[in-house]
């Protein structure tokens, strides 16, 4: 008789534990995901527009500078960046007031960049005409665009954008500290970091059903590795009005990234993803970050597979020019004999430890990720430079290799 009870508790038991380990698989089967790349700051300086003309066809040609990352961002279901140009037509220039050509947008669609952020410090750059035209043109495009507008009915309707995959409803707002003392003019408008404007936009979306809500914000001092009091408080400020994710920008350099999960509650920060592209050649303005995630929808939405991805700015002279192109430099893609110039492998390695150094000090909750898919390289064979190699860069590289093999002693 004991027997049998055992033999009958036993098989209750394990009946159980079928019955929730099939639950479980068809909750898990059933799962809804959206994955997310964040890039930073595309930048269009005059180096930057004299490379991209193509003499041969006569016109501007930016892909290359986004070929060697294509296939990682065109990997997920929607990759977003800072577009801190403005489209205003000829003459262009870039820095202080930036106007590239058109087709810096079209590389941008070209390549997988299915969203552009508009409000940042360079928004006004080309008056009410850049604003009105930038928005023109992406729209021409087909990509997806928030921060600036040509109008306040055209505010009204594409302020809140909402990224949507099957039952996943994603919402995207933006905004700049400021517009470099520019001031825009009606009927434009420049969404800037005012509270109480920022207030009545977060009321409004919580009317629109959302499952995760990203703040994606210009804010900070340039060339800091840290973020000041001021992005540390508008940060408090959105994790209490309810948002979900703040992305940053405008520092032109990486700062750290902050996954806090209390209870069921979730809150994501990256204080600024650096340059994506630009020709910033100083030391940390050189390169970027890409930040990847996805948002997983069962029962509850939650945000999973939190990664960065570095970059790095490649200028290198060939057929009597020089070209961009930007490069994924994590987990030792590639190698020093890819380079036509050994300084410029110094430069990114140089980069790539300082970056890797600050996220492992400061990051909290969010590891290096390998850039997937894989990457295809094509070696740069050796040109004839304008300018001698710098030995200055291989001195600095050989001098971070010797702390680093110290410090493992």
């Amino acid at each position: 008789m004991q027997y049998f009870k055992l033999m009958n508790f036993l098989f209750d038991f394990f009946k159980r534990i079928l019955s929730i380990l099939l639950l479980f698989y068809i909750l898990s089967s059933t799962a809804q995901e959206m994955s997310l790349l964040f890039l930073g700051d595309i930048m269009g300086h005059g180096p930057q527009i004299k490379s991209a003309w193509n003499d041969t066809l006569k016109k501007y040609d930016y892909n290359e500078v986004f070929e060697p990352v294509e296939e990682i961002i065109s990997s997920v279901d929607f990759a977003i960046a800072n577009l801190e140009v403005t489209l205003a037509g000829p003459p262009f220039d870039g820095y202080p007031q930036f106007s590239s050509p058109d087709e810096l947008a079209e590389a941008c669609k070209n390549n997988g960049i299915d969203v552009l952020v508009t409000a940042n410090n360079h928004s006004c750059d080309r008056g009410s005409r850049g604003i009105v035209r930038t928005n023109r043109v992406l729209d021409s495009l087909e990509i997806l665009h928030t921060g600036t507008f040509s109008n306040q009915q055209n505010r009204d309707s594409l302020n809140l954008l909402v990224l949507e995959k099957e039952n996943i409803r994603i919402g995207l707002l933006n905004y700049t500290y400021g517009t470099n003392g520019i001031p825009f003019h009606a009927p434009t408008y420049v969404n800037l970091l005012d509270s109480s404007l920022i207030k009545k936009d977060l009321k409004f979306t919580r009317t629109k059903n959302l499952d995760k809500l990203i703040v994606f914000v210009h804010w900070g001092a340039e060339y800091q590795d840290q973020p000041n009091l001021y992005q540390k408080n508008f940060n408090q400020f959105f994790k209490r009005q309810g948002v979900d994710i703040v992305i940053g920008s405008h520092p032109h350099v990486v700062q750290p990234m902050h996954y806090i999960k209390n209870n069921d509650k979730e809150f994501l920060t990256v204080y600024s993803l650096g340059n994506f592209v630009s020709n910033q050649r100083d030391f940390r303005k050189d390169g970027g970050v890409m930040f990847r995630c996805s948002i997983v929808k069962r029962d509850k939405t939650s945000i999973s597979d939190k990664e960065y991805i570095l970059t790095w700015v490649n200028k290198f002279y060939k057929n009597e020019k020089w070209h961009y192109e930007v490069l994924p430099c994590s987990n030792k893609t590639y190698g020093e004999e890819y380079f036509s110039r050994n300084e410029d492998y110094a430069k990114m390695q140089v980069y790539s430890d300082h970056a890797k150094n600050l996220f492992s000090d400061y990051n909290i909750n969010i590891q290096e990720g390998f850039p997937y898919p894989k990457i295809h390289l094509q070696k740069h064979e050796p040109q004839e430079l304008k300018n001698h190699t710098n030995t200055k860069w291989i001195k600095k590289l050989n001098l971070f290799k010797y702390r680093k093999n110290k410090n493992a002693k």
